[in-house]
């Protein structure tokens, strides 16, 4: 944990991601991403130079279906408030509209009422475990499957619901976050589309591209992260054609 915690405190130092009075709502999926930015956000209460509160969201995507008992007395050992929200996501993805490609529609939708109910609960931010395999993945998906550029930013302000998004583990590996989170009360993913999906077919993407250029994952960050941005065109209208 104390790599990830240096990392953790870099970011949110460089992009002012937490400040003084902050109430912050963890979205505790189940996963280990999550489970580690819980983690992480509770170890760094005890030092960092700004007060702020957390508490753990869970979003029952199938309306009871989900565990998430060993989560809330994973949340209760460390005295951290734990809240979950019943849904019918699943079914309104996968039985009512039957959806061919359904990731896209359930984030915006699990986003949606974890912001709804953060804000409810007096938070005004709201943190989500994307890491920094995550933030290159993304990319792939936008560069490969959309012709765009564009991934996460390390924080966004949504003005519908008061609430700034903050991604403390942007500059944590997958492979560090796995590491850790042996130990940890993993809720098994039940959403049949899992391991099927186009952010599979980017590791895939990443893993060939890592495998045949040397250092290919890091300098992709790089170029994500650099400052300058040389021969990308603005304002270009599109073709019609």
């Amino acid at each position: 944990m104390r790599k990830i915690l240096s990392l953790v405190t870099k970011i949110c130092k460089e992009q002012n991601l937490i400040e003084d009075g902050d109430k912050i709502a963890v979205g505790v999926s189940g996963g280990k991403d999550s489970l580690v930015l819980l983690t992480a956000l509770k170890n760094l209460q005890v030092f960092y130079d700004k007060k702020f509160e957390i508490v753990a969201i869970s979003i029952d995507l199938s309306n009871g279906q989900m565990n998430f008992s060993e989560v809330e007395n994973y949340c209760k050992e460390r005295s951290i408030p734990f809240y979950m929200k019943k849904t019918n996501i699943f079914e309104v993805i996968f039985d009512i509209r039957k959806e061919k490609n359904p990731c896209s529609l359930c984030a915006n939708l699990r986003r949606g009422v974890l912001n709804s109910y953060a804000r409810e609960l007096g938070c005004n931010k709201v943190a989500l475990g994307h890491h920094l395999d995550d933030l290159i993945e993304t990319f792939i998906i936008s560069l490969f499957f959309e012709g765009r550029l564009s991934t996460f930013l390390p924080s966004t302000y949504l003005s519908r619901t008061n609430i700034t998004v903050i991604r403390p583990l942007l500059f944590v590996s997958e492979n560090e976050i796995s590491k850790y989170a042996e130990n940890l009360p993993i809720v098994k993913n039940i959403c049949t589309a899992d391991k099927n999906t186009q952010r599979e077919k980017a590791k895939q993407i990443l893993s060939m591209l890592d495998k045949n250029y040397l250092n290919a994952k890091k300098k992709l960050f790089t170029a994500i992260t650099n400052p300058e941005r040389f021969n990308l065109w603005k304002n270009i209208k599109k073709n019609d054609n």
